[in-house]
């Protein structure tokens, strides 16, 4: 029993646009005072932004076909989903801006996904990071139609 709790999957908290407001420091340049610095690397804002995004409905995928089928074949032979798939980051001092490729759920407003994502990233990395997130530009690049053997896969996936 006890593994059973162990395995279910604990919801990733994302604050919201207030809270996460709150959450960045009055001075968000690195300044050394004696110390040391403090740097971000774009796979850990990469890997902030995909946590929020996986949190939104209507978001069925992320990234291209060729990086969705090498990240399928990655989950066949063991590895761990990269949760980063699908978004590019670009960092600078202060500053952030993110470049996202997702694939929509039908019938979810494309529009108001985007929104959503949009929204939930900067929330996130705004908070999470400390960085000021300057754009978020995402491309939809499909919209995914489930059928009943996406259902199947879903419920097998969900036994695991």
């Amino acid at each position: 029993m006890a593994t059973a709790e162990k395995d279910k999957k604990k919801p990733t908290v994302v604050p919201t646009t207030e809270e996460a407001k709150e959450l960045i420091p009055a001075n968000n340049i690195a300044t050394d005072q004696g110390q040391g610095l403090t740097t971000v690397a774009d796979q850990v804002v990469a890997k902030v932004a995909g946590l929020a995004i996986k949190e939104i409905p209507g978001v069925y995928d992320l990234g291209t076909s060729a990086a969705r089928a090498l990240g399928a074949l990655r989950s066949k032979v063991g590895a761990s989903e990269s949760i980063t798939q699908g978004i590019s980051v670009e960092i600078g001092q202060t500053q952030t801006a993110l470049d996202v490729v997702l694939i929509v759920e039908y019938p979810h407003p494309v529009h108001q996904v985007a929104d959503q994502v949009r929204e939930a990233i900067f929330s996130a990395v705004e908070g999470l990071v400390g960085l000021e997130v300057t754009e978020v530009n995402i491309k939809v690049t499909d919209v995914h139609v489930p059928s009943n053997e996406d259902e199947d896969e879903k419920e097998n996936k969900d036994l695991k």
